[in-house]
């Protein structure tokens, strides 16, 4: 992935901003932390992922998630954006989106979703 697909998802959640973290992009709702990528490694930061699934995953793809100290004791995980899957950054943003947007914003955005279903 590159930092536009990276953008171009964040930004697909309704009400997320685009600012800055250390020079990089970061993304926020509802003024919360959704996620940053990081200028030391070009990884990005995936919130609301348990210890366990975090150690799941850095041991089924190592290559793609990885921690630093810094990181240890919050249920986050890092990824690589290079090689993290599209699909897998959407539905990791989609569980962070669903916890710190309005209340109101996740009900319209199901709304919509299973409107298009029809």
């Amino acid at each position: 992935m590159t930092p536009e697909e990276l953008r171009a998802i964040a930004l697909s959640f309704p009400g997320v901003e685009e600012g800055t973290s250390y020079g990089k992009p970061s993304f926020v709702v509802n003024k919360k932390f959704l996620t940053r990528l990081r200028a030391q490694d070009n990884s990005v930061v995936l919130m609301d992922v348990s210890f366990d699934e975090r150690e799941m995953l850095m041991e089924a793809e190592p290559a793609t998630f990885h921690i630093t100290p810094h990181y240890k004791d919050y249920p986050s995980v890092l990824a690589r954006l290079e090689s993290l899957h599209p699909g897998s950054l959407r539905n990791f943003l989609e569980r962070r989106w669903r916890k710190a947007a309005p209340k109101a914003a996740v009900k319209a955005f199901d709304a919509a979703k299973a409107g298009a279903a029809t």
